[in-house]
């Protein structure tokens, strides 16, 4: 088995190895993962945080030891807490890193970092002000930072910033937590989940106070919500179909 870290700001996760196949992910700054298999250019990963797979460029990480992957794994988060930041190299040269990049693997990279860190567990409260962090920002599928995001990269990074561990599709995350048995049960900070014709979970958003969510849907975007789903004060329809509560905090 072989490991890895990601040493640059945000590296596309792909479906298949090749610059053009859909970008199913992203891997952040300082994120560490195994390599499942590797060819002339290109690695299938399992990321160590949510043991999500994709392909990754060959060029855009660094391989270390078992030791070090241990080592990261075993260390408590810490994290940029700023939209956007930088580490400084030994060259003195300036490396971007998003909010939510790991700084788990300073030192281990030799590079130095002066802004504001985030650790621990958060109140379930502070996951509202986390999410308007993401206001406005675009949709992107595969996305994770305020630069472009998709649903549940948006929910998984907010949930993240605030020391909880959620996975990465919704369909995954709806597997998680307590289903709730009516919107007036819901808490700020509740994940609702929305589904298709088929019947497959293929949006979630965070419920806000006074029947609200914040969601990304073309941005992250505040709407209402009620039995039926998502009503869009714009488009004065429903956008989204209503299928599950949980909670996850």
């Amino acid at each position: 088995m072989q490991y890895g870290i990601c040493n640059l700001s945000i590296v596309a996760l792909r479906l298949e190895p090749s610059d053009t196949s859909e970008m199913v992910s992203q891997v952040l700054y300082g994120e560490h993962f195994k390599v499942l298999e590797q060819r002339k250019k290109w690695s299938r990963i399992r990321l160590a945080f949510d043991k999500y797979e994709g392909w990754i460029d060959n060029k855009q990480y660094l391989e270390v030891t078992e030791e070090n992957y241990n080592n990261f794994d075993k260390t408590s988060p810490q994290l940029v807490g700023d939209l956007i930041d930088f580490v400084s190299t030994q060259e003195n040269q300036l490396i971007p890193i998003p909010l939510g990049a790991s700084l788990v693997p300073l030192s281990f990279l030799n590079h130095q970092y002066e802004g504001t860190i985030i650790s621990g567990l958060q109140p379930k409260e502070q996951l509202i002000e986390t999410a308007f962090l993401f206001l406005n920002a675009p949709y992107l599928w595969g996305g994770k930072t305020h630069f472009g995001l998709d649903c549940s990269g948006f929910t998984q990074m907010v949930y993240k910033l605030n020391g909880h561990k959620i996975q990465r599709d919704a369909a995954q995350q709806a597997t998680q937590g307590e289903a709730l048995s009516f919107i007036e049960e819901s808490e700020p900070g509740d994940l609702a989940f929305f589904d298709n014709e088929e019947g497959k979970i293929t949006h979630v958003g965070i419920i806000m106070q006074d029947n609200y969510i914040i969601h990304a849907h073309g941005k992250v975007r505040v709407d209402r919500i009620d039995h039926t789903g998502i009503f869009s004060s714009e488009k004065r329809t429903h956008t989204h179909k209503l299928r599950v509560i949980k909670r996850i905090v």
